[in-house]
């Protein structure tokens, strides 16, 4: 019986490309997500793929520290680390969420030489929102 073909790049087959070499980024996006608990940092590319990601409680922060600028900074710091090692030049960027590391993890991509192209705020709105809870009586 004849053996079946298996495809190039599926799942099935494992690995699409080399790892001893990591793969060189022209382009991305790069996802902050700031609540008041924590910041996450998602770097993708194009596609979609995650190349690095990072956050306030991965960088060792604990608690109430978790939602400081200072941790938020920590974390845009950590997932950008290896964007510059890839060669990632152009990004842009999304920012979702009322937290108070939206400014600072904003800056430290400034910072890292990475040219900005487009900031997006996708932070989700109600349109009149869900029904306010029957008031408590007592």
């Amino acid at each position: 019986m004849a053996k079946s073909i298996p495809k190039i790049g599926s799942r099935k087959t494992g690995r699409i490309g080399s790892r001893k070499h990591p793969r060189k980024i022209a382009k991305g996006l790069i996802y902050i997500q700031a609540s008041f608990n924590n910041t996450l940092v998602t770097v993708t590319d194009v596609g979609g793929r995650v190349i690095s990601w990072s956050s306030s409680g991965s960088c060792g922060f604990k608690g109430k520290r978790r939602g400081t600028p200072f941790a938020a900074e920590t974390a845009a710091g950590n997932a950008i680390r290896t964007l510059v090692d890839q060669g990632m030049q152009r990004a842009d960027v999304r920012i979702k969420g009322p937290g108070r590391g939206r400014d600072v993890a904003l800056r430290v991509l400034v910072r890292s030489g990475i040219l900005v192209k487009v900031i997006r705020d996708v932070t989700p709105m109600p349109h009149n929102g869900c029904r306010a809870p029957k008031k408590r009586r007592v």
